[in-house]
């Protein structure tokens, strides 16, 4: 029997990876677009952007609120497994934490307009936000437990209400382009260190 490169085919796993790999590359796309564009952005755009056909994105994604979803999910996903990788490559857990919320701010500007666009569909949203909390909470208090454990922050931050205060502080950031959430999650940084000795 012949194999798949003898009989001009593409094995099976070579292609699901290729596919795979597609998505993602799309779902990149689609987050920047939004980003930039807002979830209402034109779909020709993200198309444009991730090099494939309008045909390419509905048939992954049928509908925008799909898109969005699938969208929503990929970025806490990449939030979460940075979360790990920071603390093991940053030069301190503190430094892993101020650039995993850097990270948390981006998926949080991402997320814009995610309730507008899920709007008919509140359980789907619920359901969302369960998910956002049982992966990125963990990943957050890991990252305030090392910094404690280094004697970099104090002790006592929670990481759901870290992650809630900041953000509280990204809201207003699209209606007004004078207001610079990351400045005030700094100084929210700055305000959990451990005073240095002198």
């Amino acid at each position: 029997m012949p194999t798949a490169s003898e009989s001009g085919g593409v094995p099976a796993r070579s292609k699901r990876a290729d596919a795979l790999r597609n998505q993602q590359t799309l779902l990149e796309a689609a987050a920047e677009v939004f980003v930039a564009s807002g979830v209402d952005a034109p779909i020709r755009e993200i198309a444009a952007k991730a090099g494939v056909g309008l045909g390419t994105i509905y048939r992954h994604f049928p509908n925008r609120a799909d898109l969005v979803v699938a969208v929503y999910r990929h970025q806490v996903e990449a939030c979460a497994e940075a979360g790990p990788a920071l603390l093991a490559e940053a030069e301190s857990p503190l430094a892993a934490l101020r650039r995993w919320v850097d990270l948390f701010v981006d998926f949080l500007v991402t997320k814009h307009g995610l309730a507008n666009a899920m709007q008919s569909d509140s359980s789907g949203f619920d359901a969302l936000h369960a998910y956002f909390l049982d992966r990125l909470v963990p990943v957050c208090a890991q990252l305030l437990d090392a910094a404690v454990d280094a004697d970099e922050i104090r002790p006592g931050t929670q990481a759901y209400e870290l992650m809630r205060g900041i953000g509280n502080l990204c809201i207003g950031r699209d209606s007004d382009p004078r207001y610079d959430p990351r400045r005030l999650v700094a100084l929210l940084l700055q305000g959990l260190q451990r005073p240095r000795s002198v």
